[in-house]
């Protein structure tokens, strides 16, 4: 039974997932569902991230996201649109504003991990939160690769979820119907979001 079915919702740690999806993936998906089955309460939330262009606006990647979301149906997974922040830290800060007390996770995948030591206040944001790392296929995580963090002070897992290798990029570039979520291609197609007019 995952920790969301048993109602414990108001207890234990609070996973932080912002994601810059462009549009959110199948692999988005599974790593929602394996978060969801792994931790209590799952926050996520669409994102610019400064190392990344993006495709759509904030707003529309948002409510995409909150379709994904809506389609799991899972008790203790919510979307939480006010964690957004281009700087991590804003996001821990409003965390913590919002679940006094409880323990912060703030997933990332381990594509990002090379990133993390320059981003703003990189040591604050670690001494704030637990940080878990999603292998994602075609990004190894080595040792040496989290010493930096470690060193930093931060608490630093690898998450033991298998996510498919679905990216938004290749997405935008053409779509395949097994790379998006089935609940997000009325929306695509209606609005023509991505170039979508039609189903592929």
């Amino acid at each position: 039974m995952s920790p969301a079915a048993t109602g414990l919702e108001d207890q234990g740690p609070v996973a932080l997932f912002g994601t810059s999806a462009d549009p959110p993936s199948c692999g988005h998906r599974s790593l929602l569902a394996g978060l969801a089955a792994t931790y209590p309460l799952v926050a996520t939330w669409a994102s610019d991230n400064p190392f990344k262009a993006h495709g759509a606006p904030l707003d529309v990647r948002a409510r995409l996201l909150g379709t994904v979301v809506a389609a799991l149906n899972r008790p203790g997974l919510r979307v939480e649109q006010g964690l957004s922040s281009p700087r991590a830290i804003e996001t821990l800060e409003r965390a913590g504003a919002l679940w006094p007390g409880r323990e912060l996770v703030f997933v990332v995948g381990s594509d990002l991990v090379p990133q993390i030591p320059r981003w703003y206040r990189t040591a604050d944001l670690l001494g704030r939160c637990r940080l878990a790392v999603v292998p994602r296929q075609g990004w190894p995580v080595a040792p040496a690769d989290l010493q930096p963090l470690r060193d930093l002070g931060g608490r630093v897992e690898l998450l033991p979820l298998s996510i498919p290798a679905t990216a938004s990029s290749a997405i935008r570039q053409r779509a395949r119907r097994e790379q998006v979520p089935a609940e997000l291609w009325p929306e695509l197609i209606q609005h023509n979001l991505y170039g979508l007019s039609t189903p592929p």
